[in-house]
């Protein structure tokens, strides 16, 4: 615990930074569609913004060892915010799309310079604990952020106003820390074809993670307002789904421990597929938000099984390189559903977003099902203990390896 009484301003500055970043990843497909965007082209600056998150792990690196983290951090949150009130008064589809990619690569950028500051100041030997305390304040400050944008009142800019508080909040806290900067941030390794030969499975699972859960942060809060015509029933919606997240990550966790992850992953890829198709069929905002809680408990485990998965079989040296893999798989499979769910919801109505969900869901399921098992599979008694973790966050994260050196040597 030491080690975490250590790291309480970058810690401080997490919660507020997510707090802000939840709001916002609720309120833009809200006020696009009160300005008369499209479904589709909601959906296509969503689509920008993972795609600007996984060129930010490429990119940002490189400028935050040339100026150090805290000049960074400054500098990226500045142009969060310029880039996010920008989107506060235009209408203009070019400019949605410029700015959400922006907004994606600098959030990036800025997880990646509390992640590795707090990679580089904790004991390797606690960093799965330490991994564990920023996944559930992420989590916690995203589902907050819903409860203060339920706050705002009739004016339109106070919602914008509120994220940009939060955020100049975030910076204050790791601009007076008394910690040292850590070393320059390495250049992101990622390498697709290896994490496929490594484990089909955890490929399919970080590539179902995306589709499911990238396209629900994209769209969810327009199918929330187009069924139920409030508005303000979509912060509750979207919080009822991470709270499931919340309180289903270490029982799966734990689950994930005794059973081969390959049923675990079938299986959560399944019932979100179910959750998906009741929701199609729900008729009452409390019927929405119960399937939104189960839908939220299973789709918000995927990203961090597959991820355990992968870390199975995968060697120690490897690790960096194949965790990354599955965090960029990640906004991969979120780019492109929430570009093509968009265009179905454009077309075909809002319960296109959760059909499309539930057929890619089975479809993931059925695959990773039938899967043998391969020349790097390992017993579950040989699999490393479950990690909780989010794919609200860079590739610095997985800078150290999370498994414990005799969980690490052992996989």
């Amino acid at each position: 615990m030491s080690s975490l009484r250590s790291l309480v301003s970058l810690l401080m500055t997490t919660g507020f930074l997510l707090a802000g970043h939840g709001v916002h990843m609720t309120l833009l497909p809200l006020r696009a569609s009160e300005l008369g965007l499209s479904a589709g082209m909601i959906g296509f600056s969503a689509s920008a913004y993972y795609a600007g998150f996984f060129w930010g792990a490429i990119l940002i690196p490189p400028v935050i060892a040339r100026v150090g983290h805290i000049r960074s951090f400054t500098a990226l949150l500045g142009t969060f915010l310029v880039a996010f009130l920008l989107l506060s008064f235009t209408d203009w589809a070019i400019v949605w799309i410029l700015m959400r990619f922006i907004l994606g690569a600098v959030m990036c950028g800025s997880y990646t310079v509390i992640e590795s500051w707090l990679t580089d100041q904790s004991d390797p030997s606690q960093h799965g604990r330490v991994l564990s305390v920023y996944t559930m304040i992420v989590l916690g400050a995203m589902a907050l952020g819903q409860f203060l944008l339920q706050l705002a009142n009739n004016n339109p800019m106070s919602p914008f106003i509120m994220v940009a508080i939060l955020c100049a909040c975030a910076i204050i806290p790791v601009s007076l820390t008394r910690s040292l900067a850590p070393a320059p941030v390495p250049a992101t390794r990622f390498n697709f074809s290896k994490l496929y030969r490594r484990s089909h499975t955890a490929f399919a699972g970080a590539l179902g993670s995306g589709i499911i859960m990238g396209s629900f942060w994209s769209l969810g809060a327009l199918y929330a307002v187009a069924e139920t015509g409030d508005a303000g029933f979509a912060a509750a919606f979207i919080a009822a789904t991470i709270i499931g997240g919340v309180f289903s990550q270490y029982p799966i966790g734990l689950a994930s421990d005794k059973i081969d992850r390959r049923f675990v992953l079938a299986a959560l890829s399944f019932f979100s597929a179910l959750a998906a198709a009741v929701m199609v069929i729900a008729s009452s905002q409390w019927a929405y938000l119960l399937t939104a809680f189960c839908f939220g408990a299973v789709g918000n485990s995927l990203y961090a099984v597959a991820l355990a998965k992968a870390a199975d079989n995968s060697r120690r040296d490897e690790f960096v390189t194949i965790g990354s893999s599955v965090l960029l798989l990640n906004a991969i499979g979120a780019s492109l559903s929430s570009l093509l769910f968009g265009w179905a919801m454009r077309e075909f109505g809002s319960d296109a977003l959760f059909i499309c969900i539930a057929l890619s869901s089975l479809g993931i399921a059925l695959f990773i099902g039938v899967q043998p098992r391969g020349k790097t599979a390992v017993s579950v008694e040989d699999q490393a203990q479950f990690i909780p973790s989010t794919s609200a966050m860079a590739p610095a994260a997985l800078s150290q390896d999370p498994r414990g050196d005799e969980d690490a040597e052992a996989a």
